[in-house]
């Protein structure tokens, strides 16, 4: 089961071997000043947005990878009937999104807590996710 930690000046996910494989890709690194806001998400589906584009995604069973929106792409690493850590980013870095499932609240909150106080730039306006803005509409 993937895991957040801080290392440095980076938030990393770490993927077990057989999550790699499953998105086609090694761990997630991002800066923490790219760390827009964290927040806790009990309900496993609203951590993800968007529609699969990579890795492995099977409805209700697990989604390990890469979705796409009309706001750029997120990485998610989503289990069902867990918590999820939704970990905002600025849009400098390729991700707009990093989700992430735990084991369980306690863990999730722990998680949250660490990057909240380790992040330089957090946005604190609100408490929770904001969402996808709108596409613009042809003339």
């Amino acid at each position: 089961m993937a895991h957040i930690v801080t290392k440095d000046d980076q938030v990393v996910v770490r993927l077990a071997w057989w999550e790699k494989a499953a998105a086609r890709r090694g761990d997630v690194r991002v800066p923490l000043a790219a760390v827009r806001r964290v927040t806790v998400e009990p309900d496993w589906w609203r951590g993800l947005r968007g529609t699969h584009h990579s890795g492995i995604c099977i409805p209700g069973a697990l989604c390990i990878g890469t979705r796409r929106h009309q706001a750029g792409m997120d990485f998610a690493t989503v289990r069902p009937r867990r918590p999820v850590v939704c970990i905002e980013l600025w849009p400098s870095v390729p991700f707009r999104l990093l989700t992430v499932s735990v084991r369980d609240n306690g863990e999730a909150e722990a998680a949250a807590g660490l990057l909240r106080r380790a992040a330089p730039n957090i946005d604190t306006s609100t408490p929770w996710r904001q969402p996808l803005p709108v596409p613009e509409e042809p003339e």
